[in-house]
């Protein structure tokens, strides 16, 4: 039987859904992105005078995933045990990283996801003088845990 969108009525109306009949349960989930950087704009990172980009990059992440239901419609606000988001330098880009953990009714997939989207988003506002080409790519949830839908990880089937 396939799954249905649960974010919709039966009058196909957008929804929030109701997770006031659920258990708290212990969630994670991680996310990545990768942002496209030429060699000079990579060069030239420890020298931005706005400042350290990854540094502003990881904070703008951790805020972020606090400020998901701010962000997205249909998205519970939720008690976030621990963000943390991580930047590294590769020989084309940065690469960046997000977990987020709850005890909650609902999963924070979403969470992981806008913390690796703002994060790399800051990277991109913090280098643009240098070049308006920057890529922002591969934005994915690596992996979730917890929940009645189980655990997921990116590249194999549901665990």
């Amino acid at each position: 039987m396939p799954r249905k969108l649960s974010h919709y009525d039966r009058a196909g109306r957008a929804k929030m859904v109701d997770v006031s009949a659920k258990s708290p349960t212990k969630r994670e989930a991680a996310a990545s992105a990768f942002v496209a950087l030429k060699p000079a704009v990579l060069k030239a990172l420890p020298k931005n005078p706005k400042g350290d980009p990854l540094e502003v990059a990881r904070l703008a992440g951790i805020m972020a995933a606090k400020r998901t239901a701010d962000l997205i419609p249909m998205c519970h606000p939720l008690p976030l045990a621990h963000v943390d988001v991580t930047l590294r330098l590769c020989e084309n880009g940065v690469a960046i990283a997000s977990k987020v953990t709850t005890t909650a009714v609902t999963g924070v997939e979403m969470e992981a996801l806008v913390a690796a989207s703002v994060a790399a988003l800051t990277v991109y506002d913090m280098c643009k003088a240098l070049d308006k080409g920057i890529e922002i790519r591969e934005i994915v949830l690596e992996r979730k845990s917890g929940g009645k839908s189980g655990d997921y990880a990116r590249g194999r089937k549901k665990i």
